[in-house]
């Protein structure tokens, strides 16, 4: 081929660079003249397009363009752009001499003489194709991830972003929360969880759980775009960049709630079943004595000291099938709802009489030491003295019958500000550390043994715990641990001898007597017409109801001017329920209470965020409820 001649200074420059580039393999190295003709070749550029340099020498770089290219004039306008801004680069395909193609990088630098005039270009082209190859399978199974995703309809599966917006939706997640994609990307993913959780600050902790730990794992109720709740197992894990900087978390839910029927359903029928067998076994046991107290009976003759203990035995025994019997009415009615408390104002010490009077017998019996200490002041409470004696009666029966060796059982009242407060301390066998948190669950009992030496249903705790809550206080239990003895607290609020609240006395009353209007909502029926009754004797035109909606129909009717209102009530929680109240025009001036079991700063904040004037713990300080009725202060 033949050569064309060119200035001494650009051959000096194109016999200086081949020298300097020759043996480069990497890299396509060439000069172009400034029509962009090839004037210099290395043996990476032969590598690479497939020519020699007697080949290639002399040609327009336009051979290595496709014909598209070519048509389009895109290698005169690379030219045109290199000359005027000095270089040019662009990734596309080009062509090898066999007329295959490779994913090039190519930057074009013009070259300029000492008077700045463009006397030829650099051309330096880089082989991508497998980097190009690699980047488009990674596309394609980006690709084929986010359609199989989006169209899994068993799981949620989508992104969030740092702060937990929705940033990706799929058709499961559609399906199982009821959110189409336009509806909830760009919420945050906390509007799926229950107002409980949300007080609890739920959502913000597991995001905080997954960036410590990679991942977490949950289940709990979720609460679709209705309203309606669903059993999830929820797995959120952290996602990050190649520079380890956070950039979102996937989040995988699965709507869990037949399968927890099932196990629910599974659960309730094993224990109805243990539940069966033990009542058998705790009829069995009274029934045989007085089965051979019949039959003993039937000999004449009998001296009368056998005669005297035979009866004695056989009424110890009945007046055992008739608690046992109890027991099982009282579960009945729990269950059923059914369970009822007439209140009356009484002296705790007439509920502790009653109550010691009624266990001292089995005290006795296991050689145990009742020991009472009462203060010297009265004090009041509004009670069922019936139920309430049944209460204190079963912790110290529970006391007694716990206790292996003769030992001293303590029962303590004193007086907490305006709570009263009941222990009962024994030294028996405590209660494990992995039993605590379920001790008040029904058929829930210390002694799981086979031969179940101490007998009982494992329903008494429960029957308490429900008792002491209708009466608007709380039961604890506290132990050590197994061998070391229990504790159980039981805190009531606390009433003058005249039904009314008792308050500090450094915080004289300010009532003015002034009846006022009040709405009382609480999806627990006996704590509402409880307070209902408090409040009524306390002067206040007063209505109940049990969950949110009837909350927004009485208010539009009665015109509430104080609503006492339960967070947790069932279909709409408390915060909707003020968020709709707000947006009446009688809502405006109400004033709105929350009554709740949550109590950190998190949730009174919370309250006052969504709307509450005030925020009170369960159960309510009566001195701040006083204070909010007469005054609209605390």
């Amino acid at each position: 081929m033949e050569h064309f001649a060119a200035p001494s200074p650009l051959r000096d420059v194109e016999e200086h660079f081949s020298q300097l580039v020759a043996s480069v393999q990497d890299y396509a190295l060439f000069l172009l003249d400034e029509q962009g003709r090839i004037r210099t070749w290395n043996a990476g550029a032969e590598r690479f397009k497939g020519y020699t340099r007697d080949e290639i020498l002399g040609r327009h770089f336009s051979c290595f363009y496709p014909p598209e290219l070519v048509a389009s004039g895109w290698p005169d306008f690379e030219l045109q752009q290199a000359r005027a801004l000095g270089r040019f680069e662009d990734e596309a395909w080009r062509l090898r001499k066999d007329g295959s193609r490779f994913w090039a990088n190519v930057v074009i630098t013009a070259l300029y003489d000492e008077n700045k005039n463009v006397r030829g270009f650099l051309k330096i082209t880089r082989d991508l194709t497998e980097r190009k190859a690699a980047e488009e399978a990674l596309r394609l199974s980006e690709q084929r991830f986010r359609l199989l995703v989006e169209r899994v309809k068993d799981y949620a599966i989508f992104m969030l972003d740092p702060e937990g917006r929705v940033v990706s939706w799929n058709e499961g997640a559609q399906r199982i929360k009821g959110y189409a994609a336009t509806e909830i990307i760009g919420q945050h993913f906390s509007r799926f969880y229950s107002s409980e959780d949300l007080a609890r600050g739920k959502p913000e902790w597991e995001l905080a759980e997954a960036i410590a730990r990679g991942s977490i794992e949950d289940e709990g109720w979720r609460v679709r775009k209705d309203g309606s709740l669903f059993w999830a197992n929820v797995v959120i894990t952290a996602i990050y960049g190649a520079d380890n900087v956070l950039v979102g978390f996937a989040k995988v839910t699965r709507d869990l709630t037949e399968k927890r029927k099932t196990e629910a359903l599974e659960v309730a029928d094993r224990q109805k079943n243990e539940f069966l067998a033990m009542l058998a076994h705790e009829l069995r046991n009274p029934l045989a004595p007085i089965s051979n107290g019949l039959q003993l009976l039937k000999f004449a003759g009998l001296d009368r000291p056998t005669l005297e203990a035979t009866s004695e035995m056989m009424e110890r025994q009945l007046l055992h099938l008739i608690r046992l019997v109890d027991d099982l009415l009282d579960v009945s009615r729990i269950v059923t709802g059914k369970m009822r408390c007439q209140p009356e104002v009484v002296d705790l010490a007439d509920v502790i009489e009653r109550a010691v009077e009624e266990t001292q017998p089995a005290v006795d019996a296991g050689g145990h030491e009742l020991r009472l200490s009462l203060p010297g002041r009265r004090i009041f409470v509004a009670a069922d003295v019936v139920r309430l004696s049944q209460v204190v009666g079963n912790l110290i029966g529970n006391a007694a019958k716990y206790s292996d060796q003769p030992s001293q059982i303590m029962l303590t009242v004193e007086r907490d500000r305006e709570t009263a407060v009941i222990r009962i301390q024994d030294h028996g066998i405590g209660i494990a550390a992995e039993l605590l948190p379920r001790i008040f669950d029904i058929f829930t009992q210390a002694d799981n043994s086979e031969a179940r030496t101490r007998g009982g249903l494992g329903i008494g705790l429960s029957v308490v715990k429900k008792l002491v809550e209708m009466h608007g206080g709380t039961v604890t239990a506290r132990s050590p641990g197994l061998g070391q003895g229990s504790e159980f607290t039981i805190r009531l609020p606390m009433v003058s001898e005249a039904g009314e609240a008792i308050r500090p006395a450094q915080k004289p009353a300010k009532r003015t007597g002034q009846p006022r209007r009040i709405l009382v909502a609480d999806d627990n029926v006996d704590s509402a017409r409880t307070a209902t009754a408090l409040l009524s004797a306390w002067g206040h035109e007063v209505r109940t109801v049990f969950n949110g909606t009837e909350v927004l129909e009485t208010a539009r009717h009665f015109a509430p001017e104080i609503v006492l209102l339960d967070i947790g009530l069932p279909g709409m929680s408390g915060y909707e329920v003020v968020r709709r109240l707000r947006e009446t025009p009688q809502g405006e001036g109400m004033v709105l209470v929350a009554v709740t079991g949550y109590g950190q700063e998190s949730d009174r904040q919370r309250a006052f965020d969504a709307g509450f004037n005030f925020h009170l713990t369960k159960p309510a300080d009566p001195e701040k409820l006083q204070s909010i009725l007469v005054g609209g202060v605390v």
